[in-house]
């Protein structure tokens, strides 16, 4: 069996639209405090979301626009949201992180590694009420730390729950480096429970599309839980405005406010030693190097690596484009409309 991969893009291009909209609102100052993007995960939430059915359920992150657009929360319900109007998806109430839809059967929490226990307890309901049906739980790499993610994989295993545990893997805890503060390999981990796991390729929606399936069909089976690794980027970082990227993109606009504190504090008489210090102030520029580098988005664009493979029927795909841009427009357009923020 194949993916349809038109379907798949057009989820895909719907997304992200919607958050490249959402940047450039919050760049305006309409949407208040932090933004986490799904800016890079497209492949991985469509993949998956492409194949859920009636009666499947979702536990999201800090990061949950993917999935929730591609279920088919109304992008006008969910940008009132996040422009905090109180006929927004939670009444304006959730902001972009903690988010519901009892329709969908999908609810998101800004807590680190939340989502294991809330699609766990999501699987135990369908396999005593919605038998066939599953749950899946999306997390960065990062929560696989978290002791409620751990028991989460131990109990899916233990009481045999279709779940499938999908890990989204930048290689960046917020401003840190993930192999710094984890140790061994994530699908062994997942292993060490018992749990099924694969390891995916997190910008190829194709290979997204297969390893979910198998997994899914699993669960549906009455299989058990499958855990699934999935690499990715965010070309913005942990959040728009991430410091780190902000300096590496602008280091003379910076200076000012980040660089000249930061050298004026490496020779205060007072703190650590020089050595200390001048290993501080190189662990940062490493950082921000890095930062940048992991950042050189366009050859890992998941849009962009299937967009390649509809190209020879560009009319086609010029026509699907235009549909998704003026949908979009639309939406946008009329949550701000109906927020008095036009």
């Amino acid at each position: 069996m194949e993916p349809d991969i038109w379907s798949l893009y057009r989820l895909m291009l719907k997304s992200r639209l919607f958050e490249e909209a959402v940047i450039q609102i919050w760049n305006e100052g309409k949407i208040s405090g932090e933004m986490h993007l799904g800016i890079g995960e497209e492949a991985i939430a469509a993949g998956i979301c492409a194949q859920l059915k009636e009666g499947d359920a979702m536990a999201l992150d800090h990061r949950g626009t993917p999935p929730l657009i591609m279920r088919g929360v109304e992008p006008v319900m969910l940008l009132r949201e996040f422009l905090g109007h109180p006929d927004g998806l939670c009444a304006g109430m959730g902001g972009h992180m903690h988010l519901f839809s009892r329709e969908h059967l999908i609810a998101s929490s800004g807590i680190v590694g939340a989502s294991g226990p809330a699609a766990v307890g999501f699987a135990l309901a369908a396999q005593h009420l919605r038998p066939a049906t599953l749950s899946v739980a999306f997390f960065g790499e990062g929560a696989m730390n978290q002791g409620m993610l751990m028991e989460s994989l131990n109990l899916a295993v233990i009481w045999n729950l279709p779940v499938l545990f999908v890990c989204k893997d930048d290689e960046w805890a917020i401003t840190t480096l993930s192999h710094s503060v984890t140790g061994g390999n994530l699908v062994a981990r997942a292993s060490g429970f018992g749990m099924h796991g694969l390891e995916v390729d997190g910008s190829n929606v194709t290979e997204v599309w297969h390893a979910a399936h198998s997994a899914i069909e699993r669960a549906r089976r009455g299989d058990g839980p499958t855990f699934l690794h999935a690499q990715c980027v965010h070309p913005e970082g942990h959040f728009l405005g991430d410091p780190l990227l902000r300096i590496a993109r602008h280091p003379i606009r910076q200076a000012k406010d980040v660089t000249r504190p930061l050298l004026k504090s490496s020779t205060k008489l007072k703190g650590g030693s020089l050595r200390a210090r001048t290993g501080s102030l190189g662990t940062l520029t490493s950082l921000i190097g890095k930062a940048k580098k992991d950042r050189v988005f366009k050859q890992r664009d998941p849009l962009n690596l299937i967009r390649q493979e509809l190209k020879q029927d560009k009319e086609r795909l010029e026509s699907l484009e235009g549909e998704v841009r003026r949908e979009l427009q639309n939406a946008v357009d009329a949550a701000l409309i109906s927020s008095g923020n036009q």
